[in-house]
């Protein structure tokens, strides 16, 4: 008797905390979500994260708040989400980076496919090779003369090492045999500030972010690294339209959330983000800016990003990293 009674009570606590599960999920989330970016306020990435915050806000009726942690190509901000609790209330809005930082940054502690339970990619944007008014260029061929005439002599400004406009940056040494300085940013928008002051010379932008300053022609955009010209930027021509058909540069935005985080909650923000990417309020931003919208699913991202880790050790061993 006092064995099934034992056992009675075994299975309703465990009914019990199953029900009770249910109900947490049901009911994410219930207090403040932290959206975690790697950038700068102002720049790319933190104007998609707080595009989608608010969409997430209005889609599960609770608060999203985004916070900066600029810092060594977003790792900070990457290796806090992964250390935080699988709970959904801390989460990561990455970009290109994180599958590129372990080949930089050796002794980092989290790995990009590993530490996350990817939730959804939410963009992508072509990088656009841009230069400062007072180079007083005004087309990539004569960017590339000067250049070529003097060797070391032009800056370009990324954020930072390994980053998707430092990369795109070597490839275009590589293939146009260039070589320029670096200076390295701890976010878009202080590269993009030096820019346009004139303090650096030339630098990749990513298209979403930057393109208000492009249109008000406080840069000069020289090239689109992507398929085809920008709706915003109809006079500005493919790196293919000037001869560099192998230039290309693409820049996604996409939600993590640390590995072991609940699939319901993973699957509840996944399908947020699917809604949130067809509204018409994120599309009158973004596509103008050359964006691409995409609100894939968690295991249809998790592939990508493994496939992108894959193809990143292939080219790091091609290229020279200057840290």
């Amino acid at each position: 008797m006092l064995r099934r009674t034992w056992m009675a009570a075994i299975a309703a606590m465990s009914g019990f905390t199953l029900a009770t599960g249910v109900v947490a999920t049901e009911v994410y989330p219930s207090k403040p979500v932290k959206i975690i970016v790697g950038f700068q306020a102002g720049g790319p990435t933190d104007v998609v994260a707080r595009l989608v915050a608010k969409a997430l806000q209005d889609e599960l009726k609770g608060a999203f708040i985004v916070e900066n942690k600029p810092g060594a190509t977003s790792n900070i901000a990457s290796e806090m989400v992964a250390a935080s609790p699988a709970d959904g209330y801390t989460l990561l809005l990455a970009a290109a980076p994180l599958t590129m930082n372990k080949f930089v940054f050796p002794k980092q502690r989290f790995d990009p496919v590993k530490s996350f339970e990817p939730i959804s990619k939410v963009s992508s944007a072509p990088g656009i090779l841009a230069v400062s008014n007072k180079l007083n260029i005004k087309t990539y061929k004569e960017f590339e003369e000067l250049a070529r005439k003097k060797p070391g002599a032009l800056s370009y400004g990324t954020t930072g090492a390994g980053g998707t406009q430092h990369m795109a940056t070597l490839r275009l040494e590589q293939l146009a045999g260039l070589e320029m300085l670096h200076v390295p940013y701890s976010g878009g928008s202080g590269a993009l500030n030096d820019l346009i002051a004139g303090v650096v010379d030339v630098a990749f932008m990513t298209s979403t972010g930057a393109m208000p300053n492009l249109e008000a022609g406080k840069v000069r955009a020289l090239a689109v690294a992507g398929p085809s010209r920008l709706p915003g930027l109809p006079n500005v021509p493919t790196f293919k339209e000037v001869g560099l058909p192998g230039m290309v540069s693409d820049s996604w935005n996409g939600l993590l959330a640390p590995v072991g985080t609940p699939k319901p909650i993973v699957d509840k923000l996944a399908a947020a983000i699917a809604k949130a990417v067809k509204t018409k309020e994120i599309k009158d931003i973004l596509i103008p800016q050359g964006a691409v919208l995409i609100g894939n699913s968690p295991s249809e991202f998790k592939t990508e990003l493994q496939a992108e880790v894959a193809h990143w050790s292939e080219q790091f061993k091609n290229l020279k990293i200057e840290k």
